[in-house]
Order: structure tokens, then sequence, then C-alpha cells
């Protein structure tokens, strides 16, 4: 396939040839070969492909058939119950009801009485938007016998019994609910129409079989793009195209953080295996026990900070020196600007998800959605990066769009569309100066591993 007549950033040619899911040829008025197929982009701007860095997507999918329970549909304990109750007068009886992205701030912490109150009669689970709590009414919990749960991760009252508050164990309560009808074809199909040619799953602690589903989706062709997974050392690469294993999760929770040993033993872990570690670091104390453990484990490349919400000044030289990327999302400010203007000091807020700052340092920077948990369109974080307060946290459009230009295993690191590279690609309508507001509607063509997944011409 050929496109003719693009705009190459930095580079002199127009028109780009691909065989085989490989760029072949970049050159200036190059002609169709017989039986080529070729698109005129009239001047659009040719970017390498949309790669979202850190996305969940079975919970993606699963969000099709769930009820929003957080900001900024749902505001207070008012507009709370009343989502649950219309969930209730329309569901089956017996249907779980499944709702997303609560905050406390709507209507203060949840525990199974609470839930009780609002819907006594079939089972309910809620996730809190930082995806780290499930909390379940006392159907649910009669439903899954979570009483009989010795993991941590159940939170307990005084006389031992469980509250309905279930800490990181997606996999044990999805084990034992229904399966949530969800439809990856329609979560590809609208990446696809965003210029997005790539994820990276970030779901901690998939089972073989996990990643074997997920892999065998995108070979099916149900899942479009390349999809990069996390998993841990022990989970074999199922072989499939456009598929591959990436770096192990590893999740930090202040409340219970494990010792520096513990800590050390997992990165090791991982590192035999020849697996990167991808951390989740939140807060400072995160980062900072994950820059003492990762240094007395050793640095392994493919390493890599997960979020990155609070970087003290004083680590990114650290970062810098170590080439270690944060895997960042610009967009939470934006999303989460009410939370933050409550709970982090003005003193703290220079540190609070920088973006600007990191080049600036000679840090790698890349950047995810995180959806479910955040919005999963990649330019709305586009816009996020390009309008930061303050100015100095502020980055081009350019260096935006390359924040999600890494390559899956290497993020930070921005591939080009050159010859040799494979053919992961967005193309937009217009030329780069001509980019007034990045939006989705820009993209005309999704090209992935050579093949067009999007075509809107017009």
């Amino acid at each position: 396939m050929l496109i003719r007549n693009a705009t190459l950033s930095g580079s002199p040619h127009t028109d780009v040839r691909w065989r085989g899911g490989r760029i072949v040829e970049c050159g200036t008025r190059l002609r169709p070969l017989p039986g080529e197929d070729d698109l005129d982009a009239h001047g659009g701007w040719l970017l390498p492909g949309l790669h979202d860095h850190h996305i969940h997507l079975r919970a993606l999918a699963a969000r099709a058939g769930s009820v929003p329970v957080g900001p900024p549909l749902v505001r207070d304990a008012a507009e709370f119950g009343a989502a649950l109750r219309g969930a209730d007068a329309e569901l089956p009886p017996g249907r779980w009801i499944r709702g997303v992205g609560y905050h406390d701030s709507v209507a203060g912490p949840l525990d199974r009485a609470v839930l009780d109150r609002l819907v006594p009669d079939r089972p309910v689970r809620i996730q809190h938007r930082s995806g780290a709590l499930w909390v379940l009414n006392s159907r649910g919990c009669q439903e899954t016998r979570v009483n009989t749960c010795a993991l941590p991760g159940v939170e307990r009252d005084p006389h031992g019994d469980a509250n309905g508050r279930l800490w990181r164990l997606d996999s044990w309560l999805g084990a034992r609910v229904p399966p949530t009808s969800a439809d990856p074809a329609l979560i590809s199909a609208q990446a696809a129409a965003a210029g997005v040619t790539g994820y990276t799953d970030a779901t901690p602690g998939l089972s073989q079989d996990d990643v074997t589903a997920l892999a065998e989706a995108v070979a099916a062709g149900t899942i479009r793009q390349r999809v990069h997974c996390m998993a841990p050392p022990g989970v074999t690469d199922p072989g499939q195209p456009r598929f591959s294993l990436g770096p192990t999760k590893i999740l930090l929770d202040d409340t219970a953080l494990p010792s520096l040993p513990e800590f050390v033993a997992r990165v090791r872990a991982a590192h035999l295996a020849t697996r990167p570690v991808a951390v989740h670091c939140v807060t400072r104390v995160q980062l900072i026990l994950t820059i003492a453990a990762i240094d007395e484990a050793g640095v392994l490349a493919g390493d890599r900070i997960e979020h990155g919400a609070m970087v003290p000044a004083d680590t990114m030289e650290w970062l810098r020196r170590n080439r270690i990327p944060v895997v960042t999302q610009p967009h939470f400010l934006v999303e989460r600007a009410g939370q933050y203007a409550r709970e982090v000091a003005a003193e703290d807020r220079c540190d609070l998800w920088r973006l600007g700052s990191f080049p600036a340092a000679g840090v790698l920077v890349a950047a995810g959605t995180d959806a479910p948990f955040g919005d999963a369109d990649p330019w709305r974080v586009v816009r996020a990066a390009i309008e930061r307060e303050p100015n100095s946290e502020r980055i081009s459009l350019a260096a935006a769009l390359a924040l999600f230009a890494g390559h899956p295993n290497r993020p930070g690191v921005p591939r080009t569309v050159a010859t040799g590279a494979v053919a992961d690609l967005t193309l937009l309508r217009v030329p780069p100066q001509e980019v007034t507001v990045p939006d989705r509607d820009l993209v005309a063509a999704t090209i992935v591993d050579g093949t067009p997944v999007h075509l809107a011409f017009g």
C-alpha cells in the first residue's frame, strides 16, 4: 500500500510505501505499483500510530454494562442513590448491579451497610475510581462467600465479619460473579477511529488463561490493535501475531507496603525471568521505595514507572540516569481537578503530575489513558498536555503526540515513520500547522501492521 502527498515531521519525504507490515520505501512522487492500493493524503500529517501505553482492556469493555456512580455524572449522595435505585428498577431479578467510577467525595466511604440501605434485595458491587477497591452489599457478600476468603484484601468489622470492602481482589471477585457482557470489538473500533494502533494492557495479576484469551482476541481480529500485555513472570507468551508480553506489574498501596527485602525479591524474580517491572507509583513514598528496590535489585532495560502522580524534583536525576520512563496521565489533572484541589497541599502541587519538567530534565516520558479509570480518548490527553498549568509543564503539540509514539517495550523512545519501521500509522486530515484543536475527528486513516482498520476521508 502507498500513502502519497503526506506531511512527515522532520522529513522531506511525502510518500510512504509498505509491504508485509513493514515500511519499505519513503520518498517523493512515488508511483503506485500494479495492484497496489494508494491513498492521497492531501498534505495530511502522517504520524507513527498512537499507542496507549497504559490501559485496562477487559475493564474498559466491561464498563459498557456498568452503572456510572462517580464524578462528573454522579456528584452527591442523592444522585448516587438515584443511580443505584434506577438500575435496580430496570434489571431483571437477581442480576448484579456493577457500579464504576465511585469516589468518596460523592457519598463518603462505602461498605455493605451503606449499600444495603439503597439496594438490599439484589447483589451489588461498586468499583472505586482508583481501581484498588470493590465494595459489595450483603447480598453480594453472601453470593461470593466473602466471609470464607482468607486473603488479606478482605476488610473486616470488629466482629471479624467482612464489611464488603475488597482491596486488590479483582481476580478473586471476577471468578465468583457472573461474567459481564463485554464487546472488545466495539472498544477496538472506537479506538481505531481515534488513531490508536496499539495498547499496553496494564491489568495486574493476569493468569495464563486471561493472557491466552486476550491474545486469541487479537489473532481473531476482535481486537484490531497491537497488544503488549503486562503479566506475572510465570505466564508465557501464546505466540499470536500482534501480541507480545510486557513487563510484570507491581502494585503498591501506602497502607500495605511491602518491606524493602520483599520488594527487592519481587523485582529480582521478574528480572530473572527476563521481565522488566512496571511499578504503580502514585505517592512519594511509593516512588522512593521503588527507587530503593530497583537500586538493590539492579535495573533491567524496560523497567518503568506507572503514573508518577507525585515525583519530587530530587528523584529526577535517578530517573534520567537509569533511563526509566514515567508513563503518565496528564488528563487526570483535568478530570480530577476538584479532588486534587481538596486533597493536595499547595506546596505539593509542583510535584503533582509533572509533564514538561520530565523532558527538560532528560527523563523519558510516555502516556496512557488508564481507561476505564480515565477517559479512553487519547486526544483528551493531548489537549491536557498542551494546555497544562503552570506553563512550565506544558509541552508542544508534537511532543504531546510523541507521548503516544513510544515503542511498546520502550515507552518514551519514539517510533518514526521510516524505512524498516512497522507500518502502524495514523494519518490526520490536515498538516501540522492547521491542527488548532487536537481532536479524534482529525483522524483520516489508521493503519495497523500494514492493514487499514479505519478510513474516514472526505
